[in-house]
């Protein structure tokens, strides 16, 4: 796992948090698969993660905190991320429907080259 990698992803969660989704997509591969945390299963291609995430902050405003950074056995980067969601005005969120949560969560990037190619989120252990 290079130091250009994990500062690549800091600056990820930086822009999710900013809303700045083209900060965002410039580091996707063309045809990334990135895990779907409201439905499940995957987004493919870069506008699908564009209409993802427009969809999702028009109901709801999540945050992403990296805490700790390590590299899988096949090569992968595993992040672990405090995640809180919270309604559009900024209070908590109670008696949600959909997958989000306030939880600690494990965040993988498979990267080709400077490109991320696929994310996926697992609990935490």
């Amino acid at each position: 796992m290079s130091q250009n990698d994990v500062e690549m992803i800091k600056r990820i969660y930086a822009s999710f948090n900013a809303r700045d989704i083209d900060a965002v997509l410039a580091v996707l591969s063309d045809d990334v698969a990135w895990a779907n945390g409201m439905d499940g299963g995957h987004v493919h291609g870069r506008q699908a993660v564009r209409d993802y995430w427009t969809r999702q902050w028009a109901v709801i405003s999540p945050h992403v905190e990296p805490v700790a950074f390590e590299e899988t056995p096949d090569g992968a980067i595993a992040v672990e991320v405090i995640q809180s969601v919270f309604d559009l005005d900024g209070r908590p969120l109670e008696g949600q429907a959909h997958g989000l949560k306030d939880k600690t969560v494990t965040h993988i990037f498979r990267m080709q080259g400077d490109k991320i190619v696929r994310f996926d989120i697992r609990d935490a252990h």
